[in-house]
């Protein structure tokens, strides 16, 4: 069953309305990025169930199809018939569709018929393996993609990760011993972040077998494609110049989105350095 409420996935208020902002546009490019097994096809499933409405014509193509929903028109990618992303990019563009969602962007072919596709007025959504948001648009540019292309149509870049919440039958709230202290400021370099005045932890019980941990959910880092960002894109900007700007305007790295949930009661410290990758200087 696909999750609709983005406030299940994990979205923060002012994520869910930036990601809301970027995929209500007509047409352009949108890409979740991420390891394989961080959520991406929930992500993008549950978008597009908000979007196809009687009057979308919301086509993906998929490989392979993880989720059978009726209000979209599914394209099973089989690249031994000759039917790849690209291909089946081309095949759509023929059916008039609203919103394209593309599996995965894995070479040049794929990302110059996406580009194609969103010059055209359609709205698309892909996936990329990125460490983060702003290495997208340099993978991209790796592949071949002339930057001005980038910069003219790509709305935005989110990366995510899937993490453990804490089983809320025996979870053990405490204050922020010496070990924790000294983990925070970890977590949180090279960033200024307030430390929680009290930590939960992982105890077990039978609701969670033993573990500690029930569940999961994601945390977000997104980047909206600015005037600024185009700039430095068309320009062929290097990644640490882009990352600097993101996070000038306001973007929030994954490990402080993790640092939120921690505050926030739902996961631990060791948890968020174990999957989110390391940030830079937000200098």
């Amino acid at each position: 069953m696909l999750v609709r409420d983005f406030s299940e996935l994990g979205f923060a208020e002012e994520e869910s309305a930036t990601w809301h902002d970027m995929s209500s546009q007509p047409n352009g490019i949108i890409l979740v990025t991420g390891p394989t097994g961080s959520g991406k096809t929930v992500t993008l499933y549950s978008t597009l169930k908000q979007l196809a409405t009687p009057e979308v014509n919301v086509c993906t193509l998929e490989d392979p199809i993880e989720m059978v929903e009726g209000s979209f028109n599914q394209v099973q990618i089989l690249p031994d018939i000759g039917m790849g992303f690209a291909e089946g990019i081309r095949s759509l563009m023929r059916q008039d569709p609203d919103i394209i969602m593309v599996g995965e962007i894995r070479d040049l072919e794929t990302a110059d018929m996406a580009i194609q596709a969103a010059l055209t007025g359609h709205l698309v959504l892909s996936t990329l393996h990125t460490n983060d948001a702003p290495s997208a648009m340099t993978r991209l540019i790796d592949l071949g993609v002339p930057p001005y292309l980038l910069s003219a149509t790509v709305l935005g870049v989110m990366a995510q990760r899937l993490i453990r919440t804490l089983c809320p039958h025996c979870k053990q709230a405490g204050g922020m011993r010496a070990e924790d202290d000294a983990a925070w400021t970890a977590l949180v370099a090279p960033w200024k972040s307030s430390k929680p005045k009290e930590l939960y932890h992982p105890v077990g019980c039978l609701e969670c077998r033993m573990t500690g941990y029930k569940g999961r959910v994601g945390i977000y880092e997104i980047m909206p494609m600015s005037p600024e960002i185009r700039k430095l894109v068309a320009n062929g900007a290097e990644l640490a110049k882009l990352r600097e700007q993101a996070m000038r305007e306001g973007m929030k790295p994954l490990r402080i989105a993790g640092a939120k949930k921690v505050a926030a009661g739902l996961t631990t410290i060791a948890e968020i350095i174990k999957v989110a990758p390391p940030m830079f200087d937000a200098a």
